[in-house]
């Protein structure tokens, strides 16, 4: 690992640092709800990462990173700390999963030499969960449960939308065919959708950004994309 790889890594480190301080201030002493400040570190961490594959040269750095802020989280929930993300009611291993799944999809894109695979996973966990979350507890219209997890068709319609048209706007530049274009991104924000609706406990995480992987993989199948 050069000493520039080492340099680049120390940078993230800060910049995800000062985010979760930023998170802090706005809990603690602008009396931002808790729900708040963590949308906003997922949407930052989210848009952070989304330089990774310029950056860095080797998934190990991400996986440093990864490691290094799990055993912070883990910490810190175990300690009572960072309640800007810690400071829910509820039972929620989100924070946990997040750090995991950057790395997990940083590595799927080493694989494939791809950048579709990196980020359009994060820009949809990074973007449209929030989206579902935050619309969801505005206007809780249309409330369904799944195993013990109440959603809402409010949250759940405008994940898809947000999720139609992120992926429109990565497959458009790909394809020339507008029915291959329509198949693909309907397919993907459907079962994504679907992914989101069923996630219990923060685990969507984890399963949005494997299922907008996995239905990346199977359109190359059905839709010859």
């Amino acid at each position: 690992m050069s000493q520039q790889e080492i340099i680049y890594m120390a940078i993230y480190a800060g910049s995800f640092l000062a985010l979760f301080g930023i998170a802090e201030l706005l809990y603690h002493y602008a009396k931002v709800y808790v729900e708040i400040t963590r949308k906003v570190v997922h949407i930052g961490t989210g848009l952070i990462t989304l330089s990774f594959p310029l950056v860095l040269t080797t998934h190990w750095s991400v996986l440093i990173l990864t490691i290094s802020f799990v055993v912070i989280l883990v910490i810190s929930k175990k300690f009572n700390l960072l309640k800007s993300i810690n400071g829910i009611r509820r039972s929620s291993r989100g924070s946990i999963l997040y750090p995991i799944i950057i790395y997990v999809t940083y590595w799927i894109f080493t694989i494939f030499d791809d950048v579709l695979f990196f980020y359009l996973p994060i820009l949809i966990l990074a973007i449209c969960d929030p989206i579902a979350a935050l619309t969801g507890k505005k206007w809780p219209r249309g409330k369904y449960k799944i195993f013990k997890e109440t959603k809402t068709l409010m949250g759940s319609t405008w994940f898809f939308i947000s999720c139609l048209i992120l992926t429109m706007a990565f497959v458009i530049p790909l394809r020339d065919n507008w029915l291959e274009i329509i198949c693909v991104t309907l397919f993907i924000s459907f079962i994504t959708t679907l992914a989101e609706a069923a996630s219990q406990k923060g685990w969507d995480n984890l399963f949005i950004p494997l299922t907008v992987t996995a239905s990346l993989l199977l359109s190359q199948y059905l839709f010859h994309f």
